[in-house]
Protein backbone atom coordinates (compact mmCIF):
# COMPACT_ATOMS: atom_id res chain seq x y z
CA UNK A 1 0.00 0.00 0.00
CA UNK A 2 1.47 3.30 -1.04
CA UNK A 3 1.64 6.34 1.31
CA UNK A 4 -1.60 7.98 1.64
CA UNK A 5 -1.01 11.02 3.28
CA UNK A 6 -2.32 14.65 1.85
CA UNK A 7 0.31 16.81 2.57
CA UNK A 8 4.20 16.13 2.62
CA UNK A 9 6.91 18.80 4.89
CA UNK A 10 8.98 21.42 2.69
CA UNK A 11 11.58 19.42 2.38
CA UNK A 12 9.35 16.48 0.68
CA UNK A 13 7.46 19.01 -1.49
CA UNK A 14 11.76 19.97 -2.67
CA UNK A 15 12.84 16.49 -3.26
CA UNK A 16 9.47 15.87 -5.77
CA UNK A 17 10.09 18.98 -7.32
CA UNK A 18 13.74 18.27 -8.03
CA UNK A 19 14.38 21.48 -6.29
CA UNK A 20 16.54 22.73 -3.18
CA UNK A 21 15.03 23.11 0.07
CA UNK A 22 16.21 26.77 0.38
CA UNK A 23 14.08 27.51 -3.01
CA UNK A 24 10.94 25.46 -1.80
CA UNK A 25 10.78 27.80 1.32
CA UNK A 26 11.22 30.92 -0.39
CA UNK A 27 8.57 29.60 -3.03
CA UNK A 28 6.07 29.13 0.38
CA UNK A 29 7.23 32.13 1.98
CA UNK A 30 6.49 34.18 -1.68
CA UNK A 31 3.04 32.26 -1.68
CA UNK A 32 4.02 29.94 -4.76
CA UNK A 33 3.65 26.95 -2.81
CA UNK A 34 1.14 26.60 -1.01
CA UNK A 35 1.21 25.51 2.42
CA UNK A 36 -0.61 25.06 6.14
CA UNK A 37 0.75 25.81 9.07
CA UNK A 38 -0.03 23.91 12.28
CA UNK A 39 1.39 24.88 15.16
CA UNK A 40 5.10 25.08 14.12
CA UNK A 41 5.19 22.42 11.13
CA UNK A 42 4.82 23.91 8.25
CA UNK A 43 3.55 21.43 5.38
CA UNK A 44 2.45 21.65 1.33
CA UNK A 45 -0.76 19.84 0.20
CA UNK A 46 0.18 17.05 -2.25
CA UNK A 47 -2.35 18.80 -4.59
CA UNK A 48 -0.43 21.26 -4.92
CA UNK A 49 2.47 19.70 -6.31
CA UNK A 50 0.54 18.30 -8.14
CA UNK A 51 -1.11 21.01 -9.99
CA UNK A 52 2.54 23.01 -10.19
CA UNK A 53 3.06 19.95 -12.29
CA UNK A 54 0.38 20.75 -14.33
CA UNK A 55 0.65 23.90 -15.31
CA UNK A 56 3.95 25.26 -15.02
CA UNK A 57 4.07 28.80 -13.75
CA UNK A 58 6.41 31.26 -15.81
CA UNK A 59 9.51 31.97 -14.25
CA UNK A 60 11.77 34.93 -15.32
CA UNK A 61 14.19 33.82 -17.92
CA UNK A 62 11.94 30.32 -18.53
CA UNK A 63 12.69 29.06 -22.03
CA UNK A 64 8.95 28.40 -21.82
CA UNK A 65 7.54 32.02 -22.52
CA UNK A 66 4.61 32.57 -24.57
CA UNK A 67 5.19 35.66 -27.23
Amino acid sequence: MGDERLTVTVEQAARMLGISRGLAYQMVHDGKLPSLQFGRRLVVPRWAIERMLQRPQEAPGSPHTSD
